[in-house]
């Protein structure tokens, strides 16, 4: 059996997002990841959040107050976020914020998802085109025949039948 490869060889330890400024620049933001502590942490919040989802509660109450969801920001942001609040609207520092959150919570494919999405759910999911795309491929494939090597006995033609029915 061979050597396993080294975490950080395949393990991303960052994540890098393209952000405009408030000021028009426009930078590669470096977020790092967090210590274990802080991904632990934010997991947990995360966790808290959908299993009262999962409960049935309402979507518009609050799983964090104001307070905690800046901490949960600042945790996830790490040493690039007094630089965000800084330099971006609060729409644009929260996006790059949640993207973290989903990136240390989840992985790198959630995060890019919510962020190309614009934080919209319903853009996330694939487009109505897509999706009939592969309906119509489904519908169009072929069902395997058995492979048992029996086959059944073709049906007779239903006129066949009657005639030798009536004799």
């Amino acid at each position: 059996m061979g050597r396993f490869k080294a975490l950080d060889d395949f393990q991303d330890d960052a994540l890098t997002l393209p952000v405009r400024f408030r000021d028009g620049t426009m930078r590669d933001v470096i977020i790092p990841g967090p210590s274990a502590e802080v991904g632990l942490k934010i997991q947990k919040v995360m966790e808290s959040g959908l299993a009262l989802a999962v409960a049935g509660a309402d979507p518009s109450q609050e799983v964090l107050d104001d307070a905690r969801e800046l901490d949960l920001y600042r945790d996830a942001l790490g040493p690039r976020h007094d630089e965000l609040l800084a330099g971006l609207d609060w729409p644009f520092f929260k996006h790059v914020a949640i993207t973290a959150v989903l990136w240390i919570a989840h992985d790198s494919e959630t995060a890019e998802r919510y962020w190309t999405a614009g934080g919209d759910p319903s853009r996330q999911a694939p487009n109505r085109e897509t999706r009939r795309a592969s309906s119509a491929a489904a519908k169009s494939t072929r069902t395997r025949g058995s492979t048992s090597g029996t086959s059944t006995r073709p049906a007779k033609p239903r006129a066949a039948k009657k005639a030798a029915d009536q004799t």
